[in-house]
């Protein structure tokens, strides 16, 4: 993944993201970018801590423990829409606690 392409595409979007996971409640948020077949990525925590790239990919392997490759089948393909159309796939995640 492409440090220089998260400073260009994603860095600058992070206040706007952690005030809307404030407002939608979210426990984490993550986003995807890519440009010219470099990819960058960003997940934030509800206390503010950011992982960037390869530790926001493992940052999300933990929390989607044995979900994240049949989650990632899933997301995959409405990520790709959305780059083509030349958006900013972003998903606020919510957690559940059992009772």
């Amino acid at each position: 993944m492409a440090h220089k392409l998260y400073e260009y595409e994603l860095e600058g979007l992070l206040d706007e993201w952690k005030l809307s996971m404030v407002k939608d409640n979210d426990a984490y948020f993550f986003a995807v970018t890519e440009n010219s077949g470099d990819v960058a990525m960003v997940l934030i925590e509800k206390t503010g801590q950011v992982h960037v790239n390869e530790l926001a990919r493992a940052k999300l392997k933990a929390l989607w423990l044995g979900a994240y490759e049949c989650n990632m089948k899933k997301l995959i393909p409405l990520f790709a829409k959305q780059l083509v159309k030349g958006e900013i796939p972003v998903n606020g995640i919510k957690m559940v606690v059992a009772a």
